[in-house]
């Protein structure tokens, strides 16, 4: 069921694969330097296998940078399903899944993430216990996705606070970009907090139903990054920062929910010269896997535990910021530059 593959940036990968019940995928774990690989199963169409790796190599990196990040004893790992989850997903291909997991005797902990639900990390569950994001059990978490939303939201009150003096949302312009359960979510807050929205999703029943909840303006999915706005915040896939889209863009920051918003590292220093404040994605989008790891580290008064962390993002943010500020270099720069000491110390 599963095949290693020979990466040399991770420690392992692997291809899984099920003839029984269709089960294609891969497992990648990025660094194991601060603790066990965690991170989320998606399950999504890709146009190739290829694809499908490259997805899960970049997603587990990201993990590991974010789990750094948040001070988490956990390292960075992710897995992927290849397959359209309203077609494909069956309870036997989730168990399958939970089987090859199970394999890597705990180097590797999954959680919900894109096309996964707790109903279906609860069926993982029944073929592994290093699943977290469940609806029931002494430390179940739950849908991650309340949380990260309200880790972008104080990760954005510290980007409003550097850029104009005050952080408070009130009236500001907020483009959001996809509307999953954290892009909703993330909406629901910003409404709360006086904020005004424009929206984009390729569901177009999503789109009208948060129009109609939020009094948000609805745009086209390709044109969302081009609206002039005060916030662009990217809650959908990665790569939507790039040399095409960055010139047409006319928000003076950004701060989203999606993971790999950077096309590429050379995006970050695009943006700071356009003069548009980034906010690493990896710090920001950092609640979700702070509700998981409440649940993967057993945390009894989890509520408290983890609004502690969130608290903390806005604090990081804040000395990212300073510190980018303080020596003219994107906060992307920044940010990685902490998380490779905090790996390179443990290695040492």
């Amino acid at each position: 069921m599963l095949t290693r593959l020979s990466i040399s940036s991770h420690e392992e990968v692997y291809r899984v694969d099920d003839a029984e019940t269709g089960l294609r995928g891969f497992i990648a774990l990025h660094s194991t330097r601060l603790g066990p690989a965690a991170g989320g199963l998606r399950m999504r169409v890709y146009d190739s296998g290829d694809a499908a790796l490259e997805d899960v190599l970049n997603l587990s990196r990201g993990m590991s940078y974010k789990n750094a990040a948040a001070g988490l004893p956990l390292g960075g790992g992710k897995a992927v399903i290849v397959g359209d989850p309203a077609a494909d997903k069956t309870p036997a291909l989730l168990r399958a899944m939970g089987r090859a997991i199970d394999t890597l005797g705990g180097r590797y902990w999954t959680a919900e993430d894109m096309g996964m639900s707790p109903a279906d990390m609860a069926e993982i569950a029944r073929a592994t216990r290093y699943v977290a994001g469940r609806d029931q059990g002494r430390h179940a978490s739950g849908d991650p996705s309340p949380v990260t939303a309200r880790g972008v939201a104080a990760a954005m009150r510290a980007g409003a606070a550097r850029l104009w003096g005050s952080d408070d949302l009130n009236g500001r312009h907020v483009a959001v970009q996809g509307l999953g359960h954290v892009g909703w979510h993330l909406c629901r807050i910003l409404h709360e907090a006086g904020a005004r929205l424009s929206v984009a999703d390729t569901d177009a029943a999503r789109v009208a139903t948060t129009a109609r909840e939020f009094g948000a303006q609805t745009v086209a999915p390709d044109t969302i990054h081009a609206i002039e706005a005060d916030i662009l915040a990217p809650c959908a896939i990665g790569g939507v920062l790039n040399a095409e889209t960055i010139p047409e863009i006319r928000a003076r920051m950004i701060c989203g929910a999606a993971n790999n918003q950077l096309a590429t590292p050379q995006d970050a220093d695009r943006l700071l010269t356009r003069g548009i404040l980034y906010l690493p994605d990896y710090v920001a989008n950092g609640g979700g896997i702070i509700n998981v790891a409440a649940e993967i580290l057993h945390i009894d008064d989890r509520a408290a535990w983890v609004s502690e962390r969130l608290e903390a993002i806005r604090a990081r943010m804040d000395d990212i910021l300073t510190r980018a500020a303080g020596v003219a270099v994107s906060p992307n720069v920044i940010a990685d530059r902490m998380v490779e000491e905090a790996l390179l110390a443990r290695a040492g």
